[in-house]
């Protein structure tokens, strides 16, 4: 079968988007590929279907187990095989999966960047003939980019036991400098290049001033139409946010990395059918999420970087319609931002500090603690010591980049199940209480796959299908794991510290200029670049972006903040506004059985800076109404 072939059989694509299918190409000719791939360009089929053509197995390593788990559910849904591995399994999981790997029950194997650390892994890669090696979100491997993850490092060895296996690597931002890195660092040789465009030209990029932020983020959600997500940078302000957004009659919920995964998934769900219209969520949100009619994207507080700023910002208008990247700033961001340098890169006696307290904590002695994992309690541990915890991260992810820690945060493990019994010992079982007998049929009638895998199972489903509560569900599925008819476990959040290396004395630490000096630096250009993009002195905001990511344009984008005091006068918009009134007046008023909104942002997407305001003086006014995500005219 050809590639588009493969797309229109398991994806039901009739064509590749843009790059894809060059990148697509490029690696079943065996080359050596990089990708740079903007947010929603489509990563993902790059090395999907290449996995369905090449004899072997193709290996993912990528650094979000989450997304991980996501990339393999969603690729079972559509019958292709995979299988991932991570630090959450237990292990008859990884039992399994190594089996499922080993006879052939897998075209693709998705591994964090940690596991090549495993010199048995190794060993079993070579036994496995793999076809392929990709690195997502591979800037993690550059000291130069954003999420610098010294695993990644291990990379690079894989050239050594497979010299002849090609490499896809895929970012969607990267500098020049980054670019560079990432081929030296992965070792790769005479690799195609690929670079989509920067360029999200439905994006209105707009940098608004205000004091009140929290009003003013109303205010914008209030003026415009269609789903939003609200960025900010802490879990507590989420859930303010939310909270006075629904006092305006505004449907938001709000999301972080702390919630239940139950919850987590409720919401999601909710947010992308469109029951919610507004997510306020931290940085956790988002990757993965692939929803194309995302009208807004509020930067609440601004982030550290124009490349977390660009991916969160591009999570708008994936669908081509015009939509908006509104960034609110305040007096006190650029204080607060240059701040951040103080808290990422702490005095080193801090951090020699926090290793000795760390192995203190974990009960481990000078040398001792070699190549061991001890769960750790990172908010206790901050509470007792009357740490900032965004300090002690920072100090911690500096201890890991020179070798000596690795702070493994807590990572939501879904609750799993497996049938231990045939189908056919089903009928001969006796002695449980009836309780578990419901609960068992309950397993039975919602999952399938249980007699042959762990499946994530929720237990707020099944007491709910049951009608039993949460702690007698709780309770029946633990029967029955004592009674091994079914393996459960039950969800867990243990965060931990991976001990490479036998403990040091504070003194003898090394935190190498790469690790610190170096790196603080180029922290330091990064924040500095954000504060010159929320300012008024960079023309064309779009133009900044493209600049910074190594593309350039001398046309501006004319849809930009500034772009868009630059080109009327006063007089001039006024008399544009006011045209622009009885223009869509008379549009909505020829369609008495109502216009979609999606439909008149694509008729008058020419104009979106000033649409909203329009069509909210329009509903004031009472020309017109709006219901059900159109707009209706009124009798004149």
């Amino acid at each position: 079968m050809t590639p588009v072939e493969i797309l229109k059989k398991y994806w039901g694509y009739d064509s590749f988007r843009p790059l894809q299918e060059d990148i697509v190409r490029s690696v079943l000719n065996g080359r050596d590929t990089l990708g740079l791939m903007p947010t929603g360009g489509g990563k993902s089929l790059t090395f999907q279907v290449p996995a369905l053509m090449l004899p072997g197995i193709t290996v993912v390593i990528t650094p979000l187990i989450s997304l991980m788990k996501d990339q393999v559910d969603n690729l079972k849904r559509r019958r292709i095989k995979a299988v991932c591995l991570h630090s959450g399994l237990t292990t008859t999981e990884k039992r399994i999966a190594r089996e499922k790997i080993f006879n052939g029950g897998a075209k693709l194997l998705y591994v964090s960047p940690e596991r090549l650390r495993n010199s048995t892994f190794i060993q079993e890669l070579r036994q496995l003939h793999p076809s392929l090696f990709v690195v997502d979100e591979a800037h993690c491997i550059s000291q130069w980019g954003y999420d610098f993850r010294p695993a990644y490092l291990k990379i690079a060895d894989l050239r050594k036991s497979f010299p002849n296996i090609p490499i896809l690597a895929l970012t969607a931002s990267a500098t020049p400098t980054v670019e560079a890195d990432i081929i030296n660092r992965l070792k790769m040789r005479d690799p195609a290049i690929y670079r989509m465009s920067f360029s999200r030209t439905n994006i209105s990029y707009i940098v608004r001033p205000t004091e009140t932020k929290l009003s003013e983020t109303a205010h914008i959600l209030l003026s415009t139409t269609g789903t939003a997500i609200v960025y900010v940078r802490s879990r507590k302000r989420t859930r303010e946010i939310a909270s006075y957004l629904r006092e305006f009659g505004i449907s938001a919920a709000d999301f972080h990395a702390g919630l239940d995964p139950e919850i987590k998934r409720a919401r999601q769900d909710e947010w992308k059918s469109g029951a919610t219209r507004v997510m306020v969520a931290t940085n956790a949100f988002g990757m993965g999420i692939d929803k194309p009619d995302v009208r807004v994207v509020i930067h609440y507080d601004t982030p550290p970087s124009l490349e977390e700023y660009y991916q969160e910002a591009g999570r708008a208008g994936r669908d081509g319609l015009p939509s908006f990247a509104v960034l609110l700033k305040s007096a006190r961001d650029k204080g607060n931002l240059r701040r951040k340098l103080s808290i990422h890169f702490p005095e080193k006696d801090l951090i020699y500090k926090v290793y000795e307290r760390v192995c203190n904590v974990i009960g481990i002695s000078i040398g001792e603690g070699y190549d061991t994992l001890h769960p750790f309690d990172f908010e206790e541990f901050c509470a007792r010591f009357k740490y900032n915890p965004e300090q002690c991260l920072a100090a911690l992810q500096l201890l890991s980049q020179a070798g000596y820690l690795e702070f493994m945060p807590e990572t939501d493990h879904y609750s799993r199940a497996m049938m231990l019994i045939d189908r056919e010992e089903l009928y001969g079982l006796h002695g449980l209480t009836p309780q578990a007998e419901k609960i068992l049929g309950s397993l039975l009638r919602l999952y399938t796959g249980l007699f042959t895998d762990y499946t994530t199972i929720h237990e707020i489903r099944i007491s709910g299908e049951t009608g039993l509560s949460a702690e007698q569900t709780y309770q029946a599925l633990l029967e029955l794991n004592r009674a091994k008819v079914v393996s459960y476990i039950p969800r867990n959040r243990i965060p931990y510290i991976y001990v490479p290396t036998s403990r040091e004395e504070p003194r003898y630490l090394i935190i190498g200029k790469d690790i610190y000096e170096t790196r603080r630096q180029i922290l330091a250009e990064r924040l500095e670049a954000m504060i010159d993009f929320t300012g008024d002195k960079p023309g064309c905001r779009e133009n900044f972006l493209l600049a910074y990511f190594g593309q350039h344009r001398e046309q501006p984008c004319g849809h930009c903040d500034i772009c868009r005091k630059k080109r009327l006068t006063p007089k001039e918009a006024k008399k544009r506004k006011e045209r622009l009134l009885k223009d869509i007046l008379e549009f909505i008023r020829q369609r008495p059985h109502g216009i979609s909104v999606v439909y008149l942002l694509h008729h008058f997407g020419t104009f979106s800076d000033i649409l909203p305001e329009i069509l909210s003086f329009l509903c004031a006014e009472e020309y017109i109404r709006y219901s059900n995500n159109a707009y209706y005219p009124l009798s004149e």
